[in-house]
């Protein structure tokens, strides 16, 4: 698979107002949010933004018919839980030099119509988690997820959401605490378990890729690894099943996707990171000179 990499200039940072950032009303299903916004109907909504500021954010158009009122939407049999987190978590919209541009709800930005207009990228991250034997934990989504559903995939892959805590750029801090609330939402491992200075982020992707002919992926997607033992109570609304692998256990895994068999899938995004990082990656962490590999100035684009 090829791969292109892009090095790319360090913005200066921008510290967000408060006010800019999405108060507990921000969350409606009805709205889709940017830093500056002046909305006109509900299925026709425009966003624009004028800043002054020496670091422009970049002015956006949007617009959905989508019906997102919980009583007439065409989601309605969607499971509660999930349905519940698409129209509630708001994701952190970027250009694909990862700079932010707004927000929308992780609805909107996963609707497959919404990424071929290019309206969608968002902030992602993978978290790579290995006990000290050095087995990387996998797990199989739900079979509920709207996206990807009983797909495997590394340890935890989720959003960043648009709130203070987690729009920290310095030293990916945001994304760092946003792992650290995911893990606990998704495998039950307690905060105090995965101390948000020890996820060594290594990199950073973007890509794009379809699930099925209504949903799918725009994400440019941080990688994050910790080597730690820890106890794993998986949330069955998100998880199906967990297991932990070495190299040659998930080269099998990897062939028998492949061919097929078991009616094993693995998500688009995982397969990505293994063919072109993770084994190279795998190898430091044994060693113990992983820093070695960290690239956090390189945005590499996959397809």
């Amino acid at each position: 698979m090829s791969l292109t990499s892009r090095v790319l200039y360090t913005p200066t940072t921008i510290k967000l107002s408060p006010y800019l950032l999405p108060s507990s009303s921000a969350l409606s299903p009805r709205k889709s949010h940017f830093l500056s916004s002046n909305s006109t109907t509900p299925s026709f909504r425009r966003f624009t933004h004028i800043t002054k500021s020496p670091s422009p954010l970049f002015a956006r158009v949007f617009s959905s018919s989508t019906k997102t009122a919980m009583g007439d939407s065409p989601d309605a049999g969607m499971d509660a839980v999930q349905r519940r987190l698409m129209f509630e978590d708001e994701c952190i919209l970027v250009d694909e030099n990862d700079r932010v541009v707004g927000h929308d709800s992780k609805y909107n930005c996963h609707l497959w119509e919404n990424i071929l207009k290019g309206n969608a990228l968002h902030r992602a991250f993978s978290v790579f988690l290995l006990n000290s034997k050095y087995e990387l934990l996998l797990q199989q989504r739900s079979a509920t997820k709207v996206t990807f559903p009983l797909v495997w995939t590394n340890t935890c892959c989720s959003h960043p959401l648009y709130r203070e805590s987690e729009l920290t750029d310095e030293d990916s801090l945001g994304v760092r605490n946003a792992a650290q609330r995911k893990l606990f939402d998704e495998l039950g491992i307690p905060a105090e378990d995965l101390p948000v200075d020890q996820f060594s982020p290594l990199g950073r992707i973007l890509y794009k890729a379809p699930s099925d002919g209504k949903w799918g992926e725009h994400e440019l997607d941080y990688l994050l690894f910790m080597v730690r033992d820890v106890g794993v109570n998986p949330n069955p609304d998100e998880v199906a099943d967990i297991k932990y692998v070495n190299q040659e256990q998930l080269k099998e895994l990897l062939r028998k996707a492949d061919a097929g068999e078991e009616g094993l899938k693995l998500s688009p995004w995982f397969r990505l990171i293994v063919d072109n990082f993770l084994f190279k990656w795998w190898d430091h962490v044994e060693k113990g000179t992983l820093k070695e590999v960290a690239d956090m100035k390189t945005i590499h684009k996959l397809t």
